[in-house]
């Protein structure tokens, strides 16, 4: 099969991470199928916005330059499928037997921000609905293109996955030097990692960390940012100021960690493996990957309820958050959120400290969900059978029986 991916390489974005990932295993993992040989080709298209491309190496050596060498595809070359990794979105025909595109939706809907950067008013008014067809990660976020316009046929999920190699537990030692290393060794991590904007749930987080600090005055919140891409310090600072009154900014502010820093996958991956529990209280998310990730490293997760998180998490390894499903108004268009119960993410907190059992279930429970469901062998076996499915079908669809 040839396969020209049109997408991001080497930045910290969402899309440019399961596209790595997903290149990897197509050139690495594809001697594990029965499928045969991908010819690959890889065609960069220009990000955002230029500073966000990263300053630091996220692979190992091998893997950044597997990445760099894969080849570019020629102006108008032809291949069975062309998959799209960026956005704007671009639902045009390629020069390819098959288009799809990579399209993910967190608020419920495609909001106008992102029909403004493709420039259309509706979705109605791209090729959505005859030319490609999406993958999209989540059920969540089916719903959302589906409540916006795009037909429900021409969507497949594909959720995205981890690699163990970079997301595993570690032996009580290796853990204990990196609590030593991180200076968290007295304390009880609760760790965040994300821009740190409102869908993300920064507000929530903050309120119900300042009742945990008032009962367990030895619980920290690490907050790892991303200065490149979003202002997390300042959206921090600015929640802080709303949601906390004047005795709980005092507790939580010295009990607070933050780093805005770029790390390499393996470095993010011993935050997870230093901590305690990882929390996510989403407004709005159209997968939510560092949860699948703390999941395989073996740390329990606390997130909101109702949301894609559904679809990769089980009560042996996560707690969820109570939630409302919301619609709220915002800037002349209608949004859809998960409103998630901050009392109720303060009992799971408090819980999580309280109840050493919890911990110790999980670090056996998520890795091993993980590694059988959500790796990103998995993940691209899945997309794989997608694009190859829909292929056959156009195939078979060319013949009809005889009738005698």
């Amino acid at each position: 099969m040839k396969i020209i991916v049109e997408g991001w390489r080497f930045i910290y974005h969402s899309y440019c991470v399961a596209n790595q990932f997903q290149l990897l295993e197509m050139l690495v993992g594809v001697s594990h199928r029965p499928r045969g040989q991908i010819e690959l080709f890889h065609r960069d298209m220009p990000y955002v916005d230029s500073a966000w491309e990263t300053k630091v190496s996220l692979f190992d050596r091998p893997n950044d330059a597997l990445l760099r060498s894969i080849p570019s595809p020629a102006a108008n070359q032809s291949a069975d499928v062309t998959l799209r990794m960026y956005c704007p979105w671009n639902f045009a025909a390629s020069s390819s037997a098959e288009t799809w595109v990579f399209a993910a939706t967190e608020w419920g809907i495609i909001t106008n921000t992102v029909l403004q950067a493709i420039g259309v008013k509706s979705i109605a008014q791209t090729a959505v609905n005859s030319e490609a067809k999406i993958i999209t990660p989540s059920a969540w976020s089916k719903a959302g293109l589906i409540r916006s316009g795009v037909e429900g046929d021409r969507i497949a999920v594909v959720p995205l996955g981890v690699d163990p190699q970079i997301y595993y537990p570690v032996s009580g030692d290796r853990r204990q030097l990196l609590r030593q290393s991180f200076g968290w060794s007295n304390y009880f991590i609760f760790l965040n990692i994300g821009g740190q904007t409102d869908r993300k749930g920064i507000r929530p987080l903050l309120k119900a960390f300042a009742a945990v600090a008032d009962k367990y005055p030895h619980a920290r919140l690490v907050l790892k940012g991303s200065e490149l891409l979003y202002p997390s310090r300042d959206e921090i600072a600015e929640a802080c100021r709303v949601v906390l009154d004047d005795a709980e900014r005092a507790r939580v502010l010295p009990r607070l960690i933050y780093t805005g820093s770029q790390l390499s996958f393996a470095r993010i991956a011993e935050l997870y493996q230093a901590a305690d529990v990882y929390v996510s209280p989403y407004l709005a998310e159209g997968f939510n990957l560092p949860v699948l990730e703390a999941a395989a490293c073996g740390l329990p997760v606390i997130c909101t309820a109702g949301g894609p998180t559904d679809d990769f998490t089980r009560s042996d390894f996560a707690l969820r958050i109570e939630s409302k499903f919301t619609a709220v108004a915002i800037g002349g268009e209608t949004l859809f959120m998960l409103a998630p119960e901050w009392e109720h993410l303060t009992d799971l907190m408090c819980g999580a400290i309280e109840q050493p059992g919890i911990a110790a279930k999980a670090r056996v429970a998520g890795p091993g969900f993980v590694a059988d469901n959500f790796t990103w062998r998995r993940s691209v076996d899945r997309l794989l059978e997608v694009v190859e499915g829909d292929k056959k079908r156009e195939e078979k669809s060319i013949f009809e029986p005889i009738i005698l």
